[in-house]
């Protein structure tokens, strides 16, 4: 970003929206409508919570437990697995031809498939339909491991945009304070966290990171009941329709800790606020974590940046030499 537009302040969007569980085609037409709505407003940045492409399960236990593993639970990862999406791939095409249309930077949580794997995602998009990126989630939580496979450092990245540093870490890797002080040192001044976390305890969590980074954060979550999910899809949170499997709490937060837009509750709704990157200098004229107020002399962080491959072949030739 250059400096002549760190003074011009801006509008991002944070989605709290509902998409339709595993069924791809559906869920971008929500996605068109959801980013139209969000540059209505005078958004420049529209930002999607976790797995809302492909699906995030909650309540489902497919069929695992010690020990084992039940032959429904196999049908319906198999299923889950056939609603992700492969990356780069026609839908990373549909979301960016979305976000050419509206002019405007996009990020979302998608389920990427890779081989027989999936991986938690979030995919960056630029304003003219590129695609810019991904990260994939480092380290699921609890019962996602039995479902998705762990990132590495290869992909997280901090994209230097028109908008700003741009850069996501995803729900509870948001708690790893090794992994945000990263994210700290690349200069992100754009920390979306896209979660399937609703609990209150969040935006506490999140108004520290702003204020431990000195960075704008937009956290944004899915608004779900139970009937927005398959009559067929095996809940831990009963059959009622109306029971609220995610209740959100999105919110956009300013480097010092206040809250611009948000949280929000219980509903649908895009939050919207003012951003202005010069209110980052002046948050680091006292606190900048990996710079002036580091102690490199007593502690220093190594990162990995490399891609980890679980096989590498030498050709035969090489061999040879």
């Amino acid at each position: 970003m250059s400096e002549s537009n760190m003074g011009t302040p801006w509008t991002a969007s944070v989605i709290q929206g509902t998409p339709v569980p595993f069924d791809q085609r559906r869920t971008l037409e929500k996605v068109e409508d959801l980013v139209a709505s969000a540059v209505s407003r005078g958004a420049k940045l529209v930002v999607f919570p976790e797995a809302f492409v492909g699906g995030y399960p909650k309540g489902h236990a497919f069929g695992s437990y010690v020990g084992g593993r039940s032959d429904e639970g196999r049908d319906a990862y198999r299923e889950y697995w056939e609603s992700a999406i492969d990356v780069p791939g026609p839908c990373v095409d549909d979301l960016g031809a979305i976000a050419g249309r509206h002019g405007v930077h996009m990020v979302i949580g998608v389920i990427e498939r890779d081989a027989g794997t999936l991986y938690c995602c979030v995919l960056f998009f630029g304003p003219t339909g590129d695609f810019l990126g991904k990260h994939r989630k480092l380290m699921p939580t609890g019962a996602e491991r039995l479902i998705w496979g762990y990132g590495d450092g290869s992909t997280m990245p901090v994209l230097d945009t028109a908008l700003g540093k741009l850069g996501a870490v995803i729900c509870w890797e948001n708690y790893m304070p090794l992994m945000r002080t990263a994210m700290y040192a690349k200069g992100i001044q754009l920390y979306c966290a896209p979660t399937a976390d609703s609990r209150p305890t969040w935006v506490a969590s999140m108004q520290h990171i702003a204020i431990e980074g000195r960075c704008y954060v937009l956290t944004s979550n899915q608004f779900l009941r139970r009937g927005d999910f398959p009559d067929t899809y095996a809940s831990l949170f009963g059959d009622d329709p109306e029971a609220v499997v995610q209740a959100g709490g999105s919110c956009i937060i300013d480097p010092f800790g206040r809250i611009l837009a948000g949280p929000a509750f219980g509903e649908e709704t895009i939050l919207t606020a003012e951003i202005d990157l010069r209110n980052i200098a002046r948050g680091k004229f006292d606190f900048d974590v990996t710079g002036h107020y580091s102690r490199p002399d007593v502690f220093r962080l190594t990162v990995d940046e490399r891609r980890q491959a679980p096989v590498t072949i030498i050709p035969s030739e090489d061999l040879l030499k």
